[in-house]
């Protein structure tokens, strides 16, 4: 009579580790670039813009905040949005060691990956040249944009992961389809842009003692910023009109789905914003909410594709 062998072995490689952990840290790296975000309109809003009024130091002489009656809070709500940078740090170096370990032949995916890693690195001197040059509007403007991409970048890994193949596959939407789906995510960013100089034009401006501002009129720009609003809503309903009548895949319909409840939403926080005299609540809602629509759109764009990257 045999008796039972015993279950081999599991391997305990750092591949096999790294493969049981891609997932989630491609979506803890995610998160914390969502997060950065929000914590930086925190920054900008409680006016602790330069809490820490040099950089890489927080204060001169320290790479910590100095306590003093002066400083209030600001110096903790800079140094902290300043420390998350170093969190991000680590999970983009995680997420190129774990997309390089477990997928070697997958390019796109690697080169997506050292593109989030070098955009964190770029953004925190970003960071700091914002700080050196008293919050000018423009260069706070290109920081929180730089945050759009890597959260694009960032998306299209979590996407990504889903997949055990490299290379791009079909396409799950008609050619056109696609098209429009690309030239809405393009209107997409000019909304983002406008919304950015709309911020840099009003009052918060990040810094409670020095506010520095475009120059523009923030009614203008306002009013200019909703109507590429208005005019991308419309593509954003006709790109989901057109991939509910060419898609192929279940998931393509959905991930437009998404991006019409998320601009709907956006849309809404945006003008009871403006009508209720920009509330710093509303304000902080409408921030996550852009990050909440680049993550939308990035995914309704690789959608239109099986195995985009």
């Amino acid at each position: 009579m045999s008796t039972p062998t015993s279950a081999p072995p599991q391997p305990t490689s750092t591949h096999h580790l790294l493969g049981r952990w891609v997932r989630p840290i491609l979506v803890a790296n995610l998160v914390a670039e969502v997060g950065i975000v929000v914590t930086g309109g925190v920054v900008r809003l409680t006016g602790s813009g330069l809490g820490c009024s040099t950089w890489p130091e927080c204060q001169p002489g320290s790479f910590t905040p100095v306590r003093t009656t002066e400083s209030q809070y600001h110096d903790l709500v800079e140094f902290g949005n300043r420390t998350l940078t170093g969190v991000l740090a680590v999970l983009a170096v995680l997420s190129v060691l774990a997309v390089v370990s477990v997928w070697p032949e997958r390019r796109r995916m690697h080169r997506v990956a050292y593109g989030v890693l070098v955009g964190v690195i770029a953004q925190a001197v970003v960071g700091g040249v914002t700080v050196l040059t008293g919050l000018n509007p423009w260069t706070v403007m290109f920081h929180f944009l730089v945050s759009m991409v890597l959260v694009a970048l960032s998306t299209a890994l979590v996407r990504g992961a889903r997949d055990a193949e490299s290379g791009p596959g079909p396409l799950t939407v008609h050619p056109l389809t696609q098209r429009l789906a690309w030239a809405t995510a393009g209107v997409g960013l000019v909304v983002l842009l406008l919304g950015a100089v709309v911020t840099g034009s009003g009052p918060h401006s990040g810094d409670a003692d020095s506010p520095a501002r475009t120059g523009f009129d923030p009614r203008f720009v306002s009013w200019m910023h909703a109507d590429a609003v208005m005019f991308f809503t419309g593509l954003v309903i006709a790109t989901l009109v057109a991939v509910r009548l060419t898609s192929t895949h279940e998931r393509t319909r959905h991930a437009w789905e998404a991006v019409l409840y998320v601009t709907v939403l956006q849309g809404v926080i945006g003008y009871v914003q403006y009508f209720a005299g920009l509330p710093e609540l509303l304000l902080l809602l409408h921030m996550l909410g852009a990050s909440l629509l680049v993550v939308a759109l990035t995914r309704g764009v690789l959608e239109t594709r099986h195995r985009p990257i």
